[in-house]
């Protein structure tokens, strides 16, 4: 049954409310943020134009005014990696669509889009002036790249050192007798096939035996790091597609402690040529302190619990939320993205109780303990991923948090409109199709 919220809360929300809008949005969210210099940005859903807009202009300006010098994404390293080449003046690419075309997998529009477009160019334009340590890099913190991150380490030990990469093409054809990586993790986990995880860690041991010799040789230290970081992806996707099939906290786990661990190495690297300020960009799910929700108590940690565990009072988690509108996303994994209207937040929800409030757009510091105590009690919260099934939306899509816990801030977009990818289809043109007539009963 639907929780009543009740007008104690609502009034403490009232209260709390920074209206957004009628100024310098990003000023008045900066103010906020402080001196933290790890800044996590959600995402309610992984397909909303106001959510993109927002986290790039709040990241512009951390980067113009506070030295903030890289922004982490949750997509694969080797994509990233080149977008990174490109906006610091390396690379072979002419254009950001150019360097973004690495995106090929599924979802693409969450990377190849018109703000990550309209970003990218921004931030190669300002660091052209900069001198190279200066440069503000883009780098991704995810594990879905098993196989391209293999191609990286073999061109990389094909420069510096012909027969190491000789080794490491026959540990790394253990991978050769499946299609895929999760048809890989399922022979291995049914012992169908020999694990590869001995190869894969020998690989990355040897790598990081010669890191020295490699960078005395080429001079190029960010080179050795990159080839570093891919082939300990390789590492952990190897553990993550055999965990697929021994439950979904292992498999997450797995992935989230992948991602901090990505995010503390380029932390580190970029901590020798002065101070590590960097932006991360993930969706509520990952940025959201896990403890706080329904997936902590189901055994899940997450990114935001494990960097807030890590670095504390440097540390600022920043949540969105939106009541209605519309959003890019697909109806089954592999589909085509579609533009989708969003239901109206269900009751007893946080977006509801935003809406509530009866402003279009706003501000919540949760550190400040009158809204803090007032929303400390579990509330049902909407995460869009990927896919959106409005059909069975309650099911699909909310699960239950303390939303005070959570975050440290909050914002609160009352109505957006969808994202718009870079390839774009009739369906996604044809989209926003009207609420069936049976909403909000049939299920």
């Amino acid at each position: 049954m639907a929780r009543t919220i009740p007008a104690t809360q609502l009034d403490a929300v009232r209260d709390a409310a920074i209206p957004l809008g009628d100024g310098d949005d990003v000023s008045t969210i900066v103010d906020r943020i402080g001196d933290a210099r790890i800044v996590l940005l959600g995402e309610a859903s992984h397909g909303t134009h106001d959510f993109y807009s927002l986290r790039a202009d709040i990241t512009r300006r951390l980067i113009e005014t506070k030295g903030f010098r890289a922004v982490a994404i949750e997509g694969d390293w080797p994509d990233s990696r080149r977008v990174h080449r490109f906006v610091t003046g390396r690379g072979d690419d002419e254009t950001a669509d150019d360097a973004l075309s690495g995106f090929r997998r599924f979802p693409q529009w969450m990377w190849r889009n018109t703000v990550v477009r309209e970003f990218v160019d921004w931030l190669r334009a300002h660091n052209a002036p900069l001198p190279g340590a200066k440069r503000a890099g883009f780098y991704g913190l995810d594990l879905y790249s098993l196989h391209a991150s293999i191609d990286a380490v073999l061109r990389y030990l094909e420069r510096v050192d012909p027969p190491a990469a000789e080794r490491a093409r026959e540990r790394y054809s253990c991978f050769e007798s499946t299609g895929d990586p999760q048809q890989y993790g399922y022979a291995a986990t049914r012992e169908l096939i020999e694990s590869c995880e001995d190869d894969v860690i020998r690989q990355l041991y040897e790598l990081r035996k010669c890191a020295d010799d490699y960078t005395g040789r080429t001079g190029q230290e960010d080179e050795f790091f990159s080839a570093e970081q891919n082939a300990r992806l390789v590492a952990n996707a190897e553990r993550y597609y055999r965990s697929m099939f021994r439950g979904r906290a292992s498999s997450w786990n797995l992935r989230d402690t992948h991602m901090v661990e990505t995010l503390d190495a380029v932390i580190d690297h970029l901590e020798r040529d002065g101070d590590a300020r960097i932006c991360v960009w993930a969706h509520n799910s990952h940025l959201g302190d896990a403890r706080a929700t329904q997936m902590g108590h189901s055994g899940e940690i997450n990114v935001g619990q494990l960097v807030r565990k890590k670095y504390g009072g440097d540390t600022c988690l920043i949540g969105f939320t939106t009541y209605s509108g519309t959003v890019t996303a697909a109806r089954d994994w592999d589909a085509v993205a579609e533009r989708r209207v969003v239901r109206p937040g269900l009751r007893g929800s946080i977006e509801e109780l935003f809406h509530r409030a009866e402003l279009p757009s706003f501000l919540i510091d949760l550190r400040e303990s009158a809204v803090a105590r007032s929303l400390s009690s579990p509330l049902l919260e909407r995460a869009i991923g990927v896919i959106y099934r409005p059909e069975t939306e309650r099911q699909s899509h909310y699960f239950e948090a303390s939303v005070s816990s959570q975050f440290d801030l909050v914002i609160h977009l009352d109505e957006t409109r969808a994202l718009e990818p870079l390839e774009n289809t009739p369906l996604w043109h044809a989209g926003e199709a009207e609420l069936p007539e049976t909403y909000p009963f049939a299920l």
